[in-house]
């Protein structure tokens, strides 16, 4: 260093001074070059109050000196014994790259300092240095450098503020997903309360429903509207009047005509609610048959939404296997026969197909996580892969 420790005595004290009253503080810079002479020279022109300068005679004892403290700016020469100027300059911007950095050159150098420049230097400067232009340039280095740390400074809070709201964005979303379970739920709850014989069956058929519908290989999106449709095909039975509802006997033929609008009702309820409006066709649909024998519209064929041909075989699945007023519960193996021969008239024989391939132990296994899991819990809903509606996923 060529630094008395006087000079050095008197630099922090002119620093202190400027804390003290309030002055902006001194721009510190590092002069580096191997001719004393440039760098006493350098150390004048850039005198406090308004700089305080550290020389350094090499480019490695330049390195040291930054790593002991902070600079604002780097004046360098470019030709230098050992590391070189642009050694120095590729070394600096890599370890502090919002650091102002001059480079200094002769005047058969100029091509030297040009290419300083493409390669991270804010501005060159020819010797003989003069005090107006050595000035000058570190105060518009300085000020762009300032100004890109602002920018880096925006751009980094810009990242947390959309980090942040982001994270509240997830977390609103997931308010609005909790009401959307509960309003299932609770729609669920008051299909159950009206026809208590079938309880439980909603949770049965959309578990059976999503079962079928990923051995075809439906992705995330397609399986939750498959759930929220199947969890509510029977809302409509809320606008089915109690006697018909819950006659014990055979229905007469006007009666079923009116059980059978209950597709219909459960339709114009859902239809207008968007969180539900994927849900339709299963609502609507899911007592229409492949031979075109069905209601409420009689449709045929591929005609019936692929979502409600999956589901009329969980829903006669879980027909034929449960425990009704009118009949016993009949063996999975029993269901399946039954199924298989109603391919092509009940139901889409491609379908079937799916369904039959399917081990048969796999029905009873989700009929007991069922009656097993009484609804989405809250444990279940922290672990989506255990059940959830709105996603809709199964029990392992």
């Amino acid at each position: 260093m060529h630094e008395t420790d006087q000079a050095h005595a008197k630099e922090a004290t002119n620093h202190s001074s400027d804390s003290t009253h309030g002055r902006a503080p001194a721009t510190r810079v590092l002069a580096v070059d191997d001719e004393p002479s440039a760098a006493r020279l350098l150390s004048f022109i850039l005198a406090p109050p308004a700089f305080r300068c550290t020389t350094a005679c090499t480019a490695e004892e330049a390195l040291v000196a930054l790593q002991r403290e902070s600079f604002d700016a780097v004046i360098s020469d470019l030709q230098m014994p050992g590391l070189s100027g642009m050694e120095l300059l590729a070394e600096v911007r890599h370890r502090h790259p919002h650091m102002a950095f001059l480079v200094t050159t002769g005047v058969d150098d100029v091509d030297v300092g040009v290419k300083a420049m493409r390669s991270g230097a804010d501005d060159y400067l020819v010797k003989p240095l003069r005090e107006s232009a050595v000035v000058a340039s570190l105060d518009n280095a300085l000020r762009k450098r300032r100004l890109e740390q602002e920018v880096e400074n925006y751009r980094q809070h810009l990242e947390e503020m959309v980090a942040e709201r982001t994270h509240q964005l997830c977390a609103a979303l997931e308010r609005v997903e909790q009401s959307y379970e509960d309003t299932l739920q609770s729609l669920g709850a008051a299909i159950d309360l009206r026809d208590n014989e079938t309880e439980g069956h909603s949770q049965r058929v959309c578990r059976y429903s999503l079962e079928i519908a990923r051995a075809i290989g439906w992705q995330e999106k397609e399986l939750g509207s498959l759930a929220r449709g199947a969890y509510l095909h029977d809302i409509g039975k809320l606008g089915v009047p109690d006697g018909i509802l819950l006659k014990p006997g055979p229905l007469t033929p006007e009666e079923r005509k009116v059980m059978q609008r209950h597709a219909q009702i459960g339709f114009d309820l859902v239809k207008d609610i968007p969180f539900l409006a994927d849900a339709t066709d299963v609502v609507l649909m899911h007592h229409e048959r492949f031979d075109g024998s069905g209601y409420p519209r009689g449709l045929k064929g591929e005609h019936i939404p692929l979502g409600a041909r999956i589901f009329a075989i969980a829903d006669t699945l879980d027909a034929i296997t449960s425990e009704r007023p009118y009949q016993r519960a009949s063996s999975f193996q029993f269901a399946r026969e039954r199924i298989q021969q109603l391919s092509g008239t009940g139901f889409d024989p491609q379908i079937v197909s799916v369904f039959l391939n399917i081990p048969e132990e796999t029905w009873p296994v989700i009929a007991k996580n069922q009656r097993r899991v009484d609804g989405p819990s809250p444990d279940l809903r922290r672990n989506p892969s255990k059940f959830r509606i709105g996603l809709g996923l199964i029990p392992d």
